[in-house]
């Protein structure tokens, strides 16, 4: 009918500006977390573009169902201030029409958050991982800051120094504390340089005029090592020793799990498209206003109530993956909260829409 084509129209002119707006919002928040890292010499500046695209394509699972949202508010909103959802009831188009109409627009970007939170997010931290994995692991003294800390090989590796030349080649003034199993040991030494590394060897270090500290071990005492120069080698990582995680798994492993990370994984990516609907269908009733009132009247309580649901759904999910909350109701009850506030709302509104004539 026209009036479907009609509100299609509006809505999916509001979707376009509102994604545009939140799309760009989220990417300078990553940026501004991973261009952090670059500057303190933890991410190579080549990578931050990158990284921020999968960030989006991960952010899309949320951005997708508040984009809907915030568009039927809109969309609604300005109907009502120009009266033409008055005009709709005169003409017999009731809230069940209405609501019929928007649940349709909603199902194709249910089904889109579906896959980006089945499919592309496991993906997604799956190559954002290994970028993370690979800068880390690739040392370089020129990544080296003055009077700040450089990790490599997830933190089994740190270095300090409080000078660095301009070149990058040698750093002066140097802490290294290096972790391989239950061994620890400390390298204090005035100068570091790097060499070539081999096949074998993550990166090839030589130190001058510093001293070693291996604490005690396994019962073994602790020794302490002057030296004037020495070479040490960082061994490359295993092949197959990665750690599991649970955001890179892929869902079909999640299913049927039994660890409560798993399970808590596994319900917030199926949480995605229900959202998308539930917030659809809370959409409609909310975006009641006067008709003195702007189209926007009612984005700061959809707003508010978006972050209310958000912030609960993580914390119903933190739940879960510590085990203070069963994998049933798991993290169900928070949309079952949000099912009942648009019931509510709908039923409050006292046939607003003018039921159809028979």
């Amino acid at each position: 009918m026209i009036y479907k084509r009609y509100l299609a129209s509006e809505i999916l002119r509001s979707a376009a500006g509102v994604f545009f707006l939140v799309v760009v919002i989220f990417a300078c928040d990553c940026a501004v977390k991973y261009l952090s890292e670059s500057v303190a010499g933890f991410l190579p500046p080549a990578k931050v573009g990158y990284l921020i695209l999968l960030r989006v394509a991960i952010g899309l699972e949320v951005i997708l169902p508040v984009t809907f949202f915030l568009a039927v508010i809109i969309a609604l909103g300005r109907l009502y201030k120009d009266s033409e959802m008055t005009a709709f009831g005169a003409c017999g188009v009731g809230m069940a029409n209405i609501l019929k109409t928007i649940i349709a627009l909603a199902l194709p970007v249910a089904i889109l958050s579906a896959v980006v939170s089945l499919s592309i997010r496991p993906g997604a931290w799956t190559e954002i991982y290994r970028v993370m994995d690979e800068a880390q692991d690739q040392f370089d003294i020129s990544r080296l800051f003055p009077g700040s800390f450089l990790k490599i090989r997830a933190g089994k590796v740190v270095f300090f120094a409080d000078e660095v030349d301009k070149a990058g080649s040698s750093a002066q003034n140097v802490f290294v504390r290096i972790a391989e199993g239950e061994k620890r040991s400390v390298i204090r030494a005035q100068e570091m340089a790097q060499e070539k590394p081999t096949s074998e060897a993550l990166l090839n270090l030589t130190f001058r005029s510093g001293t070693i500290y291996e604490p005690p071990a396994k019962g073994e005492p602790g020794k302490v090592t002057r030296f004037q120069q020495v070479q040490y080698s960082v061994p490359g990582e295993p092949p197959g020793n990665s750690n599991y995680r649970r955001k890179a798994t892929p869902t079909n492993r999640l299913i049927g799990s039994e660890r409560p990370h798993d399970i808590a994984e596994l319900q917030w990516r199926l949480s995605a498209p229900l959202s998308t609907l539930l917030l659809a269908l809370l959409a409609v009733p909310l975006s009641k206003s006067s008709p003195r009132k702007g189209k926007f009247a009612r984005i700061g309580l959809a707003i508010i109530i978006f972050a209310v649901y958000f912030q609960v759904f993580t914390i119903a999910r933190t739940w879960v993956d510590r085990t203070y909350v069963p994998s049933l109701p798991g993290i169900w009850w928070v949309p079952a909260l949000l099912f009942l506030l648009a019931l509510v709302l709908v039923w409050r509104t006292d046939e607003l829409f003018c039921r159809q004539p028979k």
